[in-house]
């Protein structure tokens, strides 16, 4: 099909669907994610997943990042370390407990097990990110943990994954070296942030160019994104510190301006629909029961260890509810883990599609979930 045949679909598909999730009380996003499954290979096959459209929809994924880290208060995020941190370790070891032990119990190897455990540890925020921007509630306390907890999440997961490879002898670098290089990422983004990014946009924005300031803000969104994946880390997470960075300096309102009608356009209905189009009901007729307990342990073990850590930090129960309702969505941080566990031989071939529909089932529940959790917390 037509690349532009393609996009056109997407975007026409993506705002209906939006509208009329709305009608029905639920976040836009909602029916956005929706959009994928009915327009890709699972229901109409309209749509295909391909390469141009996977690093579309990976520019609108960090984007969306870019875009809430502009609008997150660093002071705020400093505040709520403390919760961010107590929210991500009960969100990685409760969804670990219990997914390893439905793993077992689905006859997978003890390796394979806890391979799964991580996988089902890791959090994505970005689809909670924008439910709760929809929901004007992205500069309250539960969403700055919700954020802090997200990058504190993904360093525990990816560092316990390094260290499962490295016993295994299946990572090519030594495990120091995995860890040194994740701390070098964090000091060299602080650095970064606080000095260089005040000083490159001064310089760049006044530029005699066409859209100088956007493009300085593009430039160190896609830049951090670039260095962080490098060293190990989420692209996310880097494009959320850019965002933060730039928040601090003159600039921010002018960038945020500007960048949101490019990235809510195109970019980012790419980005929900690319998520749909990754489910297949093709040959999971004997893993039905597994999908379904998988996927409900996913949901509940998140909200009990998440909304535990918030509880034991001083949140209220619906506040800690709401909390735990942000970091159940694994998204694209899991769909990756998945795709490295099927090439080093610690997810079953057999599992994969299964494990794909647990993860794009969290991040369906997400929205509502999220939707229900502020308005009771708020």
């Amino acid at each position: 099909m037509l690349f532009s045949l393609q996009v056109f679909i997407i975007l026409l598909v993506t705002k209906l669907a939006g509208e009329y999730s709305v009608r029905l009380g639920q976040p836009a996003v909602l029916g956005k994610l929706l959009s994928g499954i009915l327009i890709g290979p699972a229901v109409l096959g309209v749509i295909e997943r391909t390469e141009v459209l996977h690093e579309l929809s990976q520019v609108g994924v960090l984007l969306l990042m870019f875009l809430a880290g502009l609008e997150t208060n660093l002071d705020d995020l400093r505040k709520n370390r403390n919760a961010s941190v107590a929210v991500a370790v009960g969100g990685m070891l409760v969804p670990f407990a219990g997914s390893y032990l439905a793993a077992r119990f689905f006859g997978l190897e003890p390796i394979n097990a806890v391979f799964l455990g991580l996988l089902l540890s890791a959090t994505s925020v970005s689809i909670s990110v924008q439910t709760i921007k929809e929901l004007g509630k992205l500069h309250t306390r539960e969403s700055t943990t919700i954020l802090g907890a997200a990058i504190v999440d993904d360093i525990l997961v990816v560092a316990a994954l390094a260290i499962l490879m490295s016993v295994l002898g299946g990572a090519e670098t030594p495990l120091l070296l995995v860890l040194g290089k994740k701390a070098a990422f964090f000091a060299v983004i602080i650095l970064l942030g606080w000095k260089v990014v005040p000083w490159v946009m001064k310089k760049l924005a006044p530029l005699r160019v066409e859209e100088a300031v956007i493009s300085a803000g593009l430039i160190v969104c896609f830049f951090f994104a670039w260095l962080a994946e490098s060293l190990g880390v989420a692209g996310i997470i880097g494009a959320f510190a850019a965002g933060l960075s730039i928040s601090r300096t003159e600039f921010k309102e002018a960038v945020e301006h500007k960048l949101e009608p490019i990235a809510y356009a195109i970019f980012v209905p790419v980005f929900f629909v690319s998520i749909g189009l990754s489910v297949s009901f093709a040959g999971i007729g004997g893993q039905v029961w597994q999908i379904v307990v998988l996927s409900v342990i996913a949901v509940l073990t998140k909200l009990v260890g998440a909304g535990a850590g918030a509880r034991l930090t001083g949140f209220s129960r619906p506040s800690a509810f709401a909390v735990g309702s942000g970091m159940v969505s694994r998204g694209e941080v899991a769909l990756i883990l998945a795709a490295i566990g099927l090439e080093t031989k610690l997810l079953p071939a057999g599992q994969f599609t299964a494990l794909l529909i647990v993860v794009i089932v969290t991040t369906m529940v997400t929205p509502p979930m999220l939707k229900r959790a502020f308005a009771k917390a708020l």
